[in-house]
């Protein structure tokens, strides 16, 4: 989906993106190639010269030891690790239980045909943690303690060299089984392909900056990842209840996150529009993180004005936005008219800020309009669903022969051979 909206019917704009071309996509593909090519020959060589160029960091050993795990610990603030647990039981609650509805499965689809499936944890997980202009403790959170919910045997967790050590406490706390100070697309090759230091993972989850981003969209095949995440978004969606001056706290609470968030309020109240843009102005000049807030607000702020609810929740479903809010009468019911959205925030007091750090719902969500089709990072995204079946004699003579009459339609003469032994031994006793 394009940076700017397009067009849409029952939609008037009072305020539209108007995003600079940030972008470098060959520059970044081709760096991160190189990236990927050199460690998967180099090893932990290549790794060491890519952080020194990257990160200015000349680290001689990258994993963190148990006693630097425990003296990161150690230097946390009480009440700073009071919250952090607080969040991580959280966490761990809601991906339990999101784990129990998930369920193993058999079934005699007919007589003597067995189906079923298994719940299988993946093996090994690397976890991606981004540094960030601010050490962000909800982040190793939300990709460690599913994936140990969900049974995962090693949790593999890289975070920049430069980050915070407080991120340290907060990736062991939750649950990491070894902890990386490796950075960029060298830490997602590192965990692609193994080296000698890093164990090669199944899957590599977790935001990143746009080479990050890009080594994960390298690599996806034989390795499995999350998704690719773009910068944050939030929109609100209000009718004439809603709240100007939490609307615009709302907002700007995301667009500090960094210069390209996208941030947008659609709305059937003109009247609130415009309350809207004088409160995020007005907010704007008190608030301290307003020289990144300020630049997303100024090119991919938007403030959409519909003719009525069907057109709100028709172009809110085009926008597939990651956060979605609901500030109307009624939330609840309005809800359940929704399709496309990373994740919902029912009512004016269900504010995206709590899920980013700590109500239980994970903050790693689809963004560039994917919740058009998918949904975020949860328990789920730490298992496979493995199908099996097993047949029984009087099964073989239901399905063989159509298998043979299908195969031999198909001008397949080994699968209709497959299907016939079987039938053919059968039949002879």
């Amino acid at each position: 989906m394009s940076s700017v909206t397009a067009p849409f019917k029952g939609v008037e704009h009072l305020l539209e993106p108007r995003p600079k071309d940030l972008s470098d996509a060959l520059h970044i593909s081709k760096t991160v190639s190189n990236v990927l090519s050199a460690v998967k020959e180099y090893g932990d060589k290549a790794v060491a010269e890519f952080s020194l160029k990257f990160d200015k960091s000349d680290l001689k050993t990258f994993e963190v030891t148990h006693e630097d795990r425990e003296m990161a610990l150690e230097e946390l603030d009480l009440q700073t690790r009071k919250d952090t647990e607080f969040a991580i039981a959280n966490v761990r609650k809601f991906a339990a239980a999101q784990l129990e509805t998930m369920l193993p499965l058999e079934i005699e689809i007919c007589k003597g045909v067995h189906l079923g499936h298994r719940i299988i944890p993946i093996e090994k997980v690397g976890c991606y943690v981004p540094g960030g202009r601010y050490p962000l403790l909800s982040a190793p959170i939300m990709t460690i303690v599913p994936a140990k919910v969900a049974g995962v045997d090693e949790v593999i967790a890289c975070l920049p060299p430069n980050a915070h050590r407080a991120m340290i406490a907060g990736c062991h706390l939750a649950g990491a089984d070894r902890i990386f100070r490796i950075g960029g697309a060298q830490a997602i090759a590192a965990m692609a392909f193994g080296t000698k230091t890093v164990p090669a993972v199944d899957k590599i989850v977790g935001p990143g900056n746009a080479f990050v981003n890009e080594a994960k969209r390298q690599v996806f095949g034989p390795i499995g990842i999350d998704q690719l995440a773009g910068p944050s978004e939030i929109y609100t969606l209000a009718d004439h209840t809603g709240d100007a001056e939490m609307i615009a706290t709302d907002l700007l609470a995301q667009a500090e996150h960094d210069v390209r968030t996208r941030v947008g309020l659609i709305t059937t109240d003109a009247i609130l529009a415009h309350a809207v843009k004088a409160e995020v102005e007005r907010q704007i000049t008190v608030l301290a993180t307003a020289e990144t807030a300020s630049q997303a607000w100024q090119e991919y702020g938007e403030i959409a004005i519909c003719q009525d609810e069907a057109s709100m929740i028709a172009y809110s479903d085009y926008i597939a936005a990651e956060h979605l809010q609901i500030h109307t009468a009624h939330p609840k019911d309005f809800a359940r008219k929704l399709r496309n959205y990373g994740s919902l925030f029912i009512g004016e007091l269900a504010s995206v800020v709590y899920s980013d750090k700590c109500c239980g719902t994970n903050h790693t969500l689809p963004t560039m309009a994917a919740s058009r089709y998918t949904g975020g990072l949860w328990v789920g995204s730490y298992v496979k669903i493995a199908t099996h079946q097993w047949i029984e004699p009087e099964g073989v003579f239901s399905v063989a022969p159509p298998a043979v009459r299908q195969s031999r339609s198909e001008g397949l003469d080994g699968h209709r051979r497959a299907a016939q032994l079987r039938l053919d031994r059968l039949q002879i006793k």
